[in-house]
């Protein structure tokens, strides 16, 4: 690298057609010998080149190449770089190619920031090339990418030639996944339109190749793989904008992250895993567990998508009973929606099925004849139906699937059919049905995967509009904050409290005691002490006091653990406890956590998280996320949670955090629910300066 290049317009630099589709591409460190790095690149372009692009091998020791990114520059147009040669040569190469008016280069090789020691080094070298020249670059520590209907295959992996063409992108951390999607997208008859592996992303990023995607009229929908985020709210902002144009999916790797315990249970609960999760679902995306999965889903919403819905029905038609109710209770777990079919509905099918066979949805047909595309065409029809499931095996003599499900199909009804079986058939068979828009999966599990992928989908595109609208909120809420000055901040958002005092000597705490008893029922009496955050740990909270004597030995034992301030407070009825909180997280900015409420929470994690701010509505549909969400239903004749006023006190929390830049945290805990609504029991505020003392959450 030296000083000398020329700074490069960077106008206009976001875009990454030089990457994607270049007219000409080096190959630098280009070898003849078959096992090397430069031999396999230049093999993989070769299809580049017989397409008519320009293709230049470089090398400076083989006097049958090019010696320089200039010189083949000469000979032709050099859009692209692949550069492939040692990690402390790179820099200067890449700068080269730079001056040369490459646009873009992608850097291969490791030996960077991931093995540490001097590739750090190398890695800032790389880095500073790309803000002095403009250049853009994919890696280091990359396998490549492939943009088959470009004819690019950027790739050293061996069978990258094999992937074709097709209506799914893929954006990968890893180059590694980025070829196993590819692959896996091949084999279930898909194909990519653009697959891409980041590496260590030292200039093209996620958001980045989001972008340039969303003007893509090749790609359909968006295969999204993610390791870490650098960037939270950049890359929200990019799965926001893809995701209003076409159907992004998304994996997060890291569900067992587990980090240390922290001075809340938000701290504690809202891990990277969920909180990015959570970002992206919020930002639009559809979310999945495993590679299998994703690749289910993301097919299914390349060839086909929902009318918008927030409980979309689902319509089962199996061929065969026992793969049918794997599909059903694989729907099930999802939370999908299948309705008993119309009287109608039924009428017609007891018209075309044996009387023996179950109709009422799923309807099993027994094994599949003629009639199988009134079976699809009568189910897809219901009014309750929005989306028709299927399985059959393949079986030809007895049906033609694929004129079944074409003929049986009603505009608006999208259909996922799984095709058991194996041999060319087969495959012809599915890539049939894909080429007439109806989402193809080789098993139960699959067609399940792509069905929840659906219905997500209308799901997120029926979410309301629900504009986040500023609204007063305290500001200027800095320093510590016991609980009393903590509850005083939620009683000016709105949050119901219960009745106290604040006493600083055993005469005010008797006072107290008077006054709260006096409304009825007894009090609890606690340390107060801005310092102390899990006052039940230290013996900081004693419960149920109704008198003088009883009010006497609870102050014994606080003074014993050194209280200098008491708070009285009227005992809240009993009810199911929620914790409530919100923080700033490191990547993403303020976040706000539900969870059944205090160890519960933490024991099972299970929480909802969004980004804030949000507005209430979108606020009030957190409960429906929790698992244990059946607690807040009137469990036992327990109380009833009402969503929208749960969904206001978290939306001012959020709020009031994001109005707040002193504050990094503030947790309600336990967050009641009781016959009389909500209210806080305990509250927490943690400040900027507190948290940075704090261990790495």
């Amino acid at each position: 690298m030296t000083s000398t290049v020329p700074r490069r317009d960077t106008t206009g630099s976001a875009d990454l057609g030089a990457l994607f589709a270049p007219r000409g591409i080096a190959v630098v460190g280009a070898s003849r010998s078959p096992g090397k790095l430069g031999a396999a690149l230049a093999r993989s372009l070769g299809g580049f080149a017989a397409r008519g692009g320009h293709l230049a091998l470089v090398n400076g020791r083989d006097a049958t190449m090019h010696p320089s990114v200039r010189a083949a520059a000469g000979a032709g147009p050099v859009d692209l770089a692949m550069i492939c040669v040692p990690a402390p040569a790179c820099p200067e190469v890449l700068a080269e190619a730079a001056a040369a008016g490459a646009g873009a280069a992608v850097v291969c090789g490791g030996g960077f920031a991931e093995a540490g020691g001097p590739g750090v080094g190398y890695q800032e070298k790389l880095a500073a090339v790309v803000a002095e020249t403009g250049i853009r670059l994919l890696g280091p520590n990359t396998s490549g990418f492939l943009a088959p209907h470009a004819g690019v295959t950027a790739s050293f992996v061996p069978g990258v030639a094999q992937v074709r063409p097709g209506r799914v992108a893929v954006v990968a951390a890893s180059g590694g996944v980025n070829h196993a999607l590819a692959f896996l997208l091949t084999e279930a008859g898909h194909g990519v339109s653009l697959a891409v592996g980041l590496g260590n992303g030292v200039d093209v990023s996620a958001p980045d190749v989001l972008d340039h995607l969303a003007d893509d009229p090749d790609t359909g929908a968006v295969a999204l793989h993610v390791e870490s985020v650098a960037d939270g709210p950049r890359l929200v902002a990019a799965v926001r904008r893809l995701a209003a144009r076409r159907p992004v999916v998304a994996l997060v790797v890291g569900r067992h992250d587990v980090g240390a315990f922290a001075a809340s249970h938000t701290g504690a609960l809202a891990t990277s895993w969920r909180t990015t999760r959570a970002a992206l679902a919020q930002a639009g995306a559809v979310l999945v567990g495993d590679e299998r999965e994703l690749v289910d889903a993301v097919g299914a919403l390349s060839v086909t998508r929902a009318r918008p819905a927030r409980a979309a029905g689902v319509g089962v038609v199996t061929a065969q009973a026992g793969p049918g109710l794997l599909l059903l209770d694989d729907l099930s777990g999802r939370g999908a929606r299948v309705p008993e079919l119309a009287a109608a509905t039924q009428e017609t099918l007891a018209g075309l099925l044996p009387p023996l066979t179950f109709q009422l949805n799923p309807v099993d047909t027994g094994r599949p004849g003629p009639e199988l595309n009134r079976v699809f065409r009568a189910v897809a029809g219901d009014p309750e139906v929005d989306v028709v499931a299927g399985y059959a095996l393949h079986e030809p003599d007895a049906v033609d699937l694929v004129a079944a499900a074409s003929e049986g199909r009603v505009d608006g009804v999208p259909v996922v059919l799984g095709l058991g079986g194996t041999g060319d058939e087969v495959v012809r068979a599915r890539r049939a049905l894909l080429d007439a828009g109806i989402a193809v999966a080789a098993d139960p599990r699959g067609v399940a995967a792509g069905v929840g992928a659906l219905l997500a989908d209308a799901r997120v595109r029926a979410r309301r509009a629900d504009p986040v609208v500023p609204r007063q909120v305290p500001t200027g809420a800095e320093g510590p904050h016991d609980e009393h000055a903590a509850k005083g901040l939620l009683d000016r958002l709105g949050v119901p409290t219960a009745p106290r005092r604040a006493c600083a000597s055993r005469a005010e705490a008797h006072a107290a005691l008077t006054a709260l008893t006096a409304l009825g029922g007894p009090v609890a009496v606690k340390i107060l002490d801005a310092a102390v955050m899990h006052k039940t740990e230290i013996g900081g909270v004693h419960l149920g006091i109704a008198d003088g004597a009883g009010l006497d030995e609870a102050l014994d034992r606080l003074d014993a653990v050194g209280a200098r301030r008491y708070l009285v407070e009227r005992m809240a009825p009993a009810g199911v406890d929620l914790v409530l909180g919100a923080r700033r997280d490191p990547v993403f900015g303020p976040i706000v956590l539900l969870g059944l409420g205090g160890t519960t929470a933490e024991a099972l994690a299970d929480v909802a998280i969004r980004l804030a701010p949000l507005g209430p509505g979108e606020a009030a549909e957190m409960p429906a996320e929790l698992a244990g969400h059946a607690l807040l239903d009137g469990w036992r004749g327990g109380p009833v949670l009402d969503p929208d006023a749960l969904g206001r006190v978290a939306s001012a929390l959020g709020d009031l955090l994001v109005a707040n830049p002193g504050l990094a945290e503030i947790e309600v805990n336990p967050l009641r629910l009781t016959a009389d609504g909500l209210v806080a029991l305990d509250a927490v505020v943690i400040p900027q300066e507190a948290s940075d003392a704090q261990p790495d959450r």
